[in-house]
């Protein structure tokens, strides 16, 4: 990973006695990553903690090397929470507008921001419509729009896909891995992983307030040595490369499903990718599919929340 623009070190939080983080070490650079747990695992109460809403009980929070509570560091942090709470008879461009003046710009400026923005999200054509009128995922844009409009280096997401439609999730997942590779910092907190795994293949997983994992899907997934891939296949005379498929290395496993589909177990599956095309070739056969059920983020989120 880059150069850490978000540290969290010893960070401990308790709600009496709930202890909704427990010595959490982590920190996140340039670039999107996930925050992924299931519900309570602590995610939002980290985000409050990154951007200002909440301090420690121990430990220490640094963005862009500073305490999140400065003034200097809340100018350059963008945050869509995940509840919204708006002031619902303004307009679209006046709430935003409103929020890009709180970072210090003068209103023309601010205008101009909270109008590129909203166009970002693609919202131009409904600006000027009430909030209080506008459905759940244009709401959720609305959001989107005010915490990126004073562009941040550091943009923190809590569930910022929910309530949209697949067109407007597609284009929102292409906006925040834009941003990403822009060189923003974007934390992306969420329980949709198909989703997540669509912006980046950086994680941070935690659970009961804990640190479970984090860095890249692929690498985290390869350390799970017990844990071997299935990968399935699809072809016309299954039984055949069944055969060739048990005497490739790192085999643990062959079985034939059905008339047409084969399932390896192996434990080493960037060389099985590559054998089981060529040993479909040596016979004559077609693949029809190849697809790996345990190589995604669900399945390593599944092992590690187990």
């Amino acid at each position: 990973m880059s150069e850490a623009t978000i540290a969290v070190q010893g960070v401990s939080k308790l709600f009496g006695l709930v202890r909704a983080l427990d010595e959490i070490d982590l920190s996140f650079g340039p670039g999107v990553t996930g925050l992924l747990g299931p519900n309570g695992s602590g995610k939002s109460t980290l985000l409050k903690l990154v951007s200002g809403q909440l301090r420690p009980d121990t430990g220490t929070v640094r963005v862009l090397g500073r305490d999140p509570f400065e003034a200097a560091t809340m100018t350059e942090v963008g945050l869509c929470p995940e509840h919204d709470k708006f002031y619902e008879e303004l307009r679209a461009i006046d709430f935003v507008t409103a929020l890009v003046r709180l970072h210090g710009y003068d209103a023309r400026a601010a205008r101009q921001r909270a109008e590129a923005a909203l166009a970002r999200v693609a919202l131009e054509q409904l600006a000027h419509k009430p909030l209080r009128e506008m459905s759940r995922g244009m709401r959720q844009r609305v959001k989107i729009a005010q915490a990126i409009a004073h562009e941040p280096r550091v943009v923190l997401l809590d569930e910022p896909l929910t309530g949209t439609d697949p067109v407007g999730r597609a284009d929102l997942i292409a906006l925040v891995t834009g941003l990403g590779n822009g060189g923003m910092t974007v934390v992306v907190s969420s329980h949709v992983l198909h989703e997540v795994e669509a912006m980046t293949h950086r994680v941070v997983l935690i659970r009961y307030g804990r640190l479970r994992a984090q860095g890249n899907i692929r690498r985290l997934r390869a350390l799970l040595v017990d844990r071997p891939y299935r990968v399935q296949l699809a072809c016309e005379r299954p039984r055949e490369l069944a055969a060739q498929l048990l005497q490739l290395a790192g085999t643990r496993a062959v079985a034939v499903l059905d008339e047409h589909t084969i399932e390896l177990t192996t434990v080493e599956l960037d060389a099985a990718v590559l054998a089981i095309p060529a040993a479909a070739d040596r016979l004559g056969i077609t693949l029809e599919r190849m697809t790996s059920p345990d190589a995604d983020l669900e399945s390593l989120y599944r092992y590690l929340v187990a």
